[in-house]
């Protein structure tokens, strides 16, 4: 009984330090811009509560839906693209399908260690009127007044943005993948062969199954990745041209430090949180459901 109280108190003395901290970080801004949420602000001042209606009006802004459907392209591109295409690099790799894998293994890293804001003013410079993009396009085309346009269209601004971020992330998956892979013992591989299995059937019967637990792991880092990106589109487009490339992060900023309209801002952080907990509550759920269905 004692060495048993002895255990609870070791336990709750390791735990408190960290529960201390992620309370402070986390649970208390949280609920100080849930707070937050309810109020109007006006020259830097609280001038009211306004209950529900900075959400209402959040929810009716044209802005915020233009910005929510660029999250949601990022989503997908982050989970159907970015973690398929990390599976698929992996599994090049550690079969050893390719020459001087560790040189490509280490270039395909590359990218996830150089910062977002380097990437940005690297990538403007692909496709600026004197960059590498254009110039090509010049060439194939014999037209040397061809700029790129595509930041002017509504539906497609979005696209470079998409393109660069499956560029800079994949590799983090990928490299994983990787890690996880190496922990599947060569003799299984080696048995599925012998047996004749193909190669699709290593990768759905043997691979994917192994997997599981990590694509699962990295959809949810896919996903709460995704809802809060800044960084990245701040720097090469800052959601121009007229909210072209917006996202929610930037329109939190604009509201926030802008506008100063601080409740209205933190609104907006409030429907983010709900946005990824309730989008990773789902993934949980197809998981869960998967994983009885192969049980």
């Amino acid at each position: 009984m004692i060495q048993e109280r002895g255990k609870h108190r070791a336990y709750i003395s390791l735990l408190l330090p960290a529960l201390l901290i992620y309370t402070l970080i986390i649970i208390y801004p949280i609920f100080m811009s849930l707070g937050l949420s309810f109020t109007k602000w006006k020259h830097f001042k609280m001038v009211g509560f306004v209950g529900f209606d900075n959400y209402l009006a959040i929810i009716a802004d044209p802005s915020f839906q233009t910005a929510m459907w660029h999250n949601i392209q990022i989503m997908l591109i982050s989970v159907l693209g970015q973690i398929p295409l990390g599976i698929m690099l992996a599994y090049l790799i550690y079969r050893q399908w390719v020459k001087h894998s560790k040189f490509f293994e280490m270039m395909i890293f590359l990218p996830i260690t150089i910062s977002s804001v380097v990437v940005a003013l690297l990538w403007n410079r692909v496709f600026s009127p004197v960059g590498i993009y254009t110039e090509l396009i010049r060439t194939i085309t014999h037209n040397p007044d061809y700029v790129v346009k595509i930041f002017e269209n509504k539906t497609f601004a979005m696209i470079p943005i998409l393109v660069v971020l499956l560029w800079q992330h994949t590799s983090l998956y990928m490299v994983i993948f990787l890690a996880n892979l190496q922990r599947i013992p060569e003799s299984i591989f080696e048995a599925a062969t012998l047996d004749g299995a193909k190669e699709s059937t290593i990768i759905t019967r043997i691979v994917l199954p192994s997997l599981s637990n990590v694509i699962f792991t990295c959809s949810v880092l896919a996903i709460s990745g995704s809802l809060k990106s800044f960084d990245l589109v701040y720097a090469m487009t800052a959601g121009g041209p007229v909210d072209y490339t917006s996202v929610m992060a930037l329109y939190l900023y604009k509201q926030t430090f802008t506008y100063n309209n601080y409740g209205f801002g933190s609104a907006v952080s409030i429907i983010i949180v709900l946005l990824s907990v309730g989008l990773i509550t789902f993934v949980r759920y197809l998981y869960a459901k998967a994983q009885r269905k192969y049980e």
